[in-house]
């Protein structure tokens, strides 16, 4: 069915479609996960990040209280 000079051709193939298939799959994970995380945000913590961003600060990686202190440091 296929010469000898053909399965490591065929062999690349399949490792680098496998390897685009766990590529994508774990996009999409990220993308569930981050999902997940801003549909358990708090009301409190919605509120904080957006006065946050309103005086320029980035709330992403930081704690409520975090935000809090340098909210009342900028304002």
């Amino acid at each position: 069915m296929f010469g000898a000079g053909k399965i490591p051709e065929i062999s690349r193939a399949l490792g680098r479609a496998m390897g685009e298939f766990q590529k994508g799959k774990m996009e999409i994970e990220r993308e569930i996960e981050a999902a997940n995380r801003e549909l358990k945000k708090t009301p409190e913590r919605i509120k904080l990040e957006e006065a946050a961003r309103a005086f320029g600060i980035e709330p992403t990686g930081k704690t409520d209280e975090q935000l809090r202190e340098e909210i009342k440091k900028a304002a």
